[in-house]
């Protein structure tokens, strides 16, 4: 006993307890539970498959009955006289036809006589007969059919088959085939499906008639009615063929399956019952034994709970403590002292934890440390990018604008040209004073107008410029050479190809503490392929040659500063026009 007690301390703490909980309550519950389920289902089953065989054997003869009617007619029929001189007479013509099918009225007494049959209809070989829905020509089709042929090699026994009745829309009924003695004639009498289907309807678990094609003829459940027994029915079976009860499912549903057979007098077929009790109402009646063996079983668990209560409680004290710890940690606040005493796996993984906290602390003030080191290079990265940029004004735009201006000078006075020069001057001036400092939005826009002013000064009327600016909008402080960069994208990829009515409209307004800037143009726009290279341009972090300067650059610095939602937003219709357009966030200058 002490040696156990030994090889039970050393035990890890869930081995501990799982041993605990397994000896204490699974094994007694698994066994009670067990033995007393089996016993139930067994019983419960036996019952059911007793009462269900007892269901489908009442079904069986009632159903007897019916076709008893259905016999009684046919040899009725068969032994009529009038019917065989009928079918073999040679008519002259078509009156004598008619006249015959007036005189012989038996079809119509018995189908009111009746009520267990809805029809009755003979298929007659002589090619003078014409067809009034009771005497029906049998054409080449109707004789291949299956339950043609068969009543031809029945010796005069009847079938029964599910077909379909052409007087009734081709709607399928059971049916009595049989040929008429000394004739080529087969009479078809239908059973009523509402008689059997009134039959069937008093059983509340699904029950069927099945012919012996396997079709289902008549069930309480529609759904069935018309599909074949091995679609409804699955199971392991080779096939159905005799009365007997065996296992199977159906709808997906495991259930006891119970077949009866009937074979009616001077038949050469028989027709199948077959019942199906699903597993759902077999233990219907076990779940109440059930119910009572739990409360047992429930009483034999609470005493287990109560002995597992007693030995996890002498090690789960130190572990709900360790818990509440981690659960501090978890909520972020690294400064709790994660300590519990022993020497065991307990005091190891408080010890653990807590040298384990200790460390991530230092971890996060050296990863602070490098971020905030790497901002600051980066920013220092983006000055000298912003200053590169400033100082690489346009070569050709230079010359451009100042031969223009020489031409004003040959050809008009010098009125225009000491205002673009007075505007240029202005422009250069700016850009030469750029700095990595954060300027109000009007600078910025003085130097848009000046830009403007001199491009409209080289293209006439050819370009026209409106700027939109919004109130407490011009102190709201940016970068330099934001705006102006979309402006000469706008001009120069834009307008430049434009023989007249060249517009850009700048518009900066202020919303939801949020700055709105756009630049729109009626240019010649960008086509799809184009624009979205220059998407996937925008999002590539690589720095090459091609992109130090221009919508590039507006776009990284925006991002850094102020954090991915203010990036550029490129909109174009090819023929139609170009809107680039950005956010700020008002009362921000730095995005971390």
């Amino acid at each position: 006993m002490k040696s156990l007690g030994n090889k039970f301390n050393d035990m890890q703490i869930r081995s501990k307890l799982v041993f605990a909980f397994i000896i204490s309550c699974i094994i007694p519950v698994l066994i009670v539970g067990v033995i007393l389920t089996h016993e139930l289902r067994t019983t419960a089953l036996n019952e059911a498959v007793e009462e269900s065989a007892a269901n489908v054997d009442r079904v069986k003869k009632r159903t007897a009955e019916t076709l008893e009617t259905a016999i009684y007619i046919a040899n009725n029929l068969t032994l009529n006289q009038q019917l065989k001189t009928t079918v073999k007479n040679d008519y002259r013509s078509l009156r004598e036809v008619v006249w015959a099918y007036r005189e012989f009225d038996e079809f119509g007494y018995y189908l009111d006589t009746y009520e267990e049959i809805s029809n009755i209809r003979l298929y007659v070989t002589n090619p003078k007969m014409i067809n009034n829905w009771e005497f029906i020509p049998a054409t080449r089709e109707i004789r291949n059919s299956f339950w043609y042929k068969s009543a031809e090699k029945a010796n005069g026994l009847f079938g029964w088959y599910y077909m379909a009745d052409e007087t009734k829309g081709n709607r399928k009924y059971l049916s009595l085939v049989r040929k008429i003695y000394k004739t080529d004639s087969i009479l078809a009498i239908n059973i009523n499906s509402d008689n059997l289907n009134t039959i069937l309807a008093q059983e509340q678990s699904p029950i069927m008639i099945v012919d012996d094609n396997n079709f289902v003829v008549v069930s309480n459940r529609s759904g069935f009615i018309g599909r074949k027994l091995e679609d409804i029915v699955r199971t392991k079976e080779a096939g159905v063929h005799s009365k007997d009860t065996f296992t199977g499912t159906v709808n997906g549903e495991k259930a006891e399956i119970v077949v009866d057979l009937l074979l009616p007098d001077m038949s050469q077929n028989q027709l199948k019952f077959v019942a199906v009790i699903p597993s759902s109402v077999v233990m219907k009646e076990a779940n109440r034994f059930v119910l009572l063996g739990l409360a047992v079983v429930a009483a034999s668990f609470v005493i287990a709970i109560i002995l597992i209560f007693f030995f996890s409680q002498l090690v789960s004290r130190r572990i709900v403590r360790l818990s509440r710890q981690i659960d501090k940690v978890a909520d972020g606040n690294l400064d709790a002292n994660v300590t519990v005493e022993g020497a065991d796996e307990i005091g190891l993984l408080s010890w653990q934890l807590d040298h384990m906290v200790k460390n991530i602390k230092d971890l996060i003030a050296e990863v602070e440390k490098m971020h905030r080191e790497k901002n600051i290079m980066e920013k220092r990265q983006q000055e000298i990018k912003l200053k590169m940029m400033a100082s690489q004004i346009n070569p050709h735009f230079l010359f451009n604008a100042l031969e223009s201006i020489r031409m004003k000078a040959h050809l008009k006075g010098e009125k225009e040209i000491s205002g673009a020069v007075k505007q240029l001057g202005k422009l250069m001036r700016k850009s030469i004073e750029v700095t990595g400092e954060m300027i109000p939005l009007r600078h910025e826009l003085e130097m848009v107008r000046a830009y403007l002013e001199i491009q409209k000064f080289r293209y006439e009327d050819r370009l026209d410029y409106e700027v939109i600016t919004g109130s407490n909008a011009e102190n709201v402080l940016i970068h330099p050479l934001i705006i102006q960069p979309l402006v000469e994208n706008a001009v120069i990829h834009g307008l430049e190809d434009k023989e007249r009515g060249g517009r850009v409209a700048i518009e900066v307004k202020t919303s939801d503490d949020v700055l709105h800037v756009s630049v729109r143009d009626n240019g010649v726009g960008i086509s799809k392929e184009k624009l979205r290279s220059i998407q996937d341009a925008l999002n590539d972090i690589q720095d090459n040659a091609a992109n130090r300067i221009g919508l590039l650059n507006v776009h990284q610095r925006l991002i850094l500063t102020f954090g991915a939602g203010s990036g550029l937003v490129i909109e174009s219709i090819q023929g139609k026009g170009t809107a680039i357009s950005f956010t700020i966030p008002l009362g921000r200058n730095e995005f971390v």
